[in-house]
């Protein structure tokens, strides 16, 4: 039911209980009885009409259904594209643009390099002809994947989408194509859930944080509204927002632009609302364990999140071991990969995902679908569990493997590639003795059954 048909029904039916009462009371202690009754029976029907309210996880500014957080929670692995016309350059988006940010901190350690004359004029040069959607969601299944985060807009204003609201944009560049509708048809075709990354902050805007800022407020709704009608289904809006204010993005009309337009779309926290998962305390850093809220890490692939020669490029093994660790404290993990000006990618990007996906192929069952615990993430790894499976992902191999008492009677213990495993339960402590044959030096899973 539609949060204001909910509405509607709960104010009905607080109105009946009252009018019933009213009719109805008496006088003397039948009066004070059937007052008291009124009573209870407002209380029932509020009560009842905040459940229905609440039914699908909707207050306020609302949240997404609650099939899609869980949707969300199993999905564990995500990629994100991090691209704009500052590849040609090489250096990191947005914050590589020289001049006043407004709002920002303006600091000599922090001010770009690249004068505003020159950054704002790249998008004249931006033609990468190379690109493929197709192929980028192809590489996105291939490393086991579950959504993808393609950019709109980043703080620099420039827009990957035909938005009729400005003329900074990429079919004003010489590619002259829609990149954004190419990537969201390819996921759509591919059955390949797609989040739209959007930054509300916007350097480039002449209204943005001026005595002017509530008309850039009118071209922020409007261009969300252009990202929910004119591509289609949208799984996941990942706003940028920083720091900033819930007036300072309008963000509860601006919720509610979403949750209206593309009613299953997940939202992060970036946008000064809680949202439906936490985003904005764990860029490149693992995120605490919580087994309750869904959170989400995300961290570039290289040393920046845009582009860059040469750039030093994360192992496979260190990507698998910040996955795994996302999934056992209970949130995702989101990788950033960076497309050349050109439109393609560093093969050593390329190589680094199908090795992700190659792991996840003969592993995933211990990451996708699962839930963290019953253990917390020790020296020596992490939990994770699913069914009546309990997964413990030995990450540091020379750490003790005792860990504290498991809730269940184990009937069985191996690791995923086949080893038996010994494991020994007493009542304050579980023992597990790993072979050395059956060690992986990425992670020896070891499934206990229950």
């Amino acid at each position: 039911m539609p949060r204001e048909k909910r509405t509607h029904t709960l104010t009905q039916l607080v109105t009946v209980i009252a009018f019933s009462f009213n009719k109805y009371g008496m006088s003397g202690k039948t009066a004070r009885l059937s007052h008291s009754l009124y009573l209870v029976g407002l209380a029932l029907g509020i009560g009842l009409g905040a459940y229905l309210l609440l039914r699908d996880g909707s207050t306020g500014h609302g949240k997404a259904p609650r099939d899609r957080v869980e949707w969300f929670k199993d999905a564990k692995f995500g990629l994100m594209i991090t691209w704009g016309p500052v590849s040609l350059v090489g250096t990191e988006i947005s914050w590589s643009r020289a001049g006043h940010r407004r709002g920002e901190d303006n600091s000599e350690e922090t001010r770009g390099t690249i004068p505003v004359e020159e950054y704002d004029q790249l998008y004249l040069r931006f033609n990468p002809t190379q690109f493929d959607a197709a192929r980028y969601v192809q590489l996105a299944q291939a490393a086991g994947a579950k959504y993808v985060i393609f950019p709109a807009k980043h703080h620099d204003g420039f827009c990957m989408f035909d938005s009729v609201l400005t003329d900074y944009k990429i079919t004003n560049a010489p590619i002259r194509r829609d990149l954004t509708a190419e990537f969201v048809q390819a996921c759509h075709q591919a059955g390949m859930p797609l989040g739209i990354y959007y930054s509300p902050v916007d350097w480039y805007h002449p209204d943005y944080r001026t005595p002017r800022h509530d008309r850039y407020i009118q071209y922020l709704h409007g261009q969300v509204r252009e990202l929910c009608t004119r591509y289609g289904k949208i799984d996941i809006f990942w706003f940028d927002g920083l720091y900033w204010r819930v007036q300072d993005w309008d963000a509860e009309r601006l919720f509610s632009i979403i949750r209206e337009l593309q009613p299953g779309a997940l939202i992060n926290d970036r946008a000064a609302l809680p949202g439906d998962f936490a985003t904005l305390d764990t860029e490149n850093r693992i995120g605490e364990y919580n087994d309750q809220s869904p959170w989400e890490t995300c961290m570039p692939l290289g040393d920046q999140w845009a582009y860059k020669p040469n750039d030093a490029l994360k192992p496979a093994a260190e990507c698998i071991h910040n996955l795994v660790r996302c999934a056992g404290a209970g949130g995702n993990f989101l990788l950033g990969i960076a497309p050349d000006s050109t439109g393609l990618l560093d093969p050593r990007a390329i190589e680094c995902l199908e090795e992700i996906g190659r792991w996840l192929a003969a592993n995933g069952r211990s990451i996708y679908q699962t839930r963290p615990g019953p253990l917390l993430p020790d020296d020596w790894g992490v939990c994770t569990h699913r069914d009546r499976s309990i997964f413990l992902h030995v990450l540091n191999p020379d750490a003790p493997l005792s860990v504290p008492a498991l809730p269940h009677k184990i009937v069985s213990a191996a690791t995923l590639t086949g080893h038996p495993v010994q494991c020994t339960q007493s009542s304050d402590a579980t023992q597990i003795i790993l072979p050395e044959a059956a060690r992986d030096p990425i992670d020896t899973i070891v499934e206990l059954r229950w």
